[in-house]
C-alpha cells in the first residue's frame, strides 16, 4: 500500500484533542496509501486511533495537522460546506451501535440521506426499497429497529450507508454488537461490496476480519507499525 496513485493518501496525520489541561495524541503522524477497490482492515486495541482515523478521513472531524486525499479530494482543507457535501456523496458510514432512528422503520431509515439530495419521495421510497432487498430484508421494510435483530438492524444500517452510491465505505467496529454468526454475514456483506467496486475500510478488534482484507493496518498509540511489531505488543499486553 505504498503506490503513489493512491485513491486514499495520508501523509503525516496528527490529531490531538484537549481533555481539561491534558493532550490527548489519537494519531500521532500516520503515513498511508490504500488503493481504489480495496478491502482494508485497521487492526488495534482500544484508544490506538483506529476510530479517530475512520472519522477524519469520513470528514466527520478535522486533523491537528497533515494532509488527507480521497478520490483526489483534500479533505482537511474543506470547509463545513464542502464537508457535508463530501459526506452525502462520496461516503458511506456504518457504526458499532446501527445508529437508527427508533421512531423509523426500516425504509424510513434508509430514505433518510436522500432527503437531502431534493429527491422526491416516491423516488426515495423505490431507491430505499431496492436497497433493502440487496441487504437481503425485503421482508422487513416496515419493521422498526425495536422489531428486528441486531443483524437486520446493522444491514438496514449497511443500506442507509449505501442509498447514495458512495465510492468509500467506513465501518467503524460493526461486529461489536453482534453474536457470532450475525457478524460473520456482516462481514461477507462487505466483502461483498468490495468485490462490486467499493472501497472498504473497517475498523475491529474481530480477528476473523482478516481473512476477507486484502490489506492490514496496524495502529499502536496512534501510529501504524508492522505487522511483527504490533503482534509482538499485543503479547507482551495481553
Amino acid at each position: 500500500m505504498t503506490k503513489e496513485n493512491g485513491f486514499i493518501k495520508i501523509t503525516d496525520l496528527h490529531k490531538i484533542y484537549q481533555m481539561g489541561e491534558t493532550e490527548v495524541r489519537a494519531l500521532a503522524g500516520i503515513t498511508l496509501s490504500i488503493e481504489r477497490g480495496t478491502f482494508t482492515v485497521i487492526m488495534g486495541p482500544s484508544g490506538s486511533g483506529k476510530s479517530t482515523l475512520l472519522y477524519l478521513l469520513g470528514g466527520l472531524d478535522l486533523p491537528t495537522s497533515g494532509s488527507m486525499v480521497v478520490d483526489g479530494l483534500s479533505i482537511e482543507n474543506m470547509d463545513e460546506n464542502a464537508l457535508a457535501q463530501y459526506r452525502r456523496t462520496k461516503v458511506g458510514f456504518i457504526f458499532q451501535a446501527f445508529n437508527l432512528v427508533g421512531t423509523m422503520t426500516a425504509l424510513e431509515n434508509v430514505s433518510f440521506p436522500l432527503r437531502f439530495g431534493g429527491i422526491k419521495p416516491a423516488t426515495r421510497k423505490e431507491k430505499s426499497a431496492a436497497m433493502l432487498d440487496q441487504v437481503g430484508l425485503a421482508d422487513r421494510v416496515k419493521h422498526r429497529p425495536v422489531e428486528l435483530s441486531g443483524g437486520q438492524q446493522q444491514r438496514v444500517a449497511i443500506a442507509r450507508a449505501l442509498i447514495n452510491d458512495p465510492v468509500l465505505i467506513l465501518a467503524d467496529e460493526p461486529t461489536g454488537n453482534l453474536d457470532s454468526a450475525s457478524g460473520y454475514a456482516i462481514m461477507q456483506l462487505m466483502s461483498d461490496l468490495q468485490k462490486s467496486g467499493k472501497t472498504v475500510l473497517v475498523a475491529t478488534h474481530d480477528p476473523r476480519m482478516l481473512s476477507f482484507a486484502t490489506h492490514v493496518i496496524y495502529l499502536l498509540d496512534g501510529k501504524d507499525v508492522q505487522e511483527e511489531t504490533y503482534k509482538q505488543a499485543i503479547q507482551v499486553t495481553s
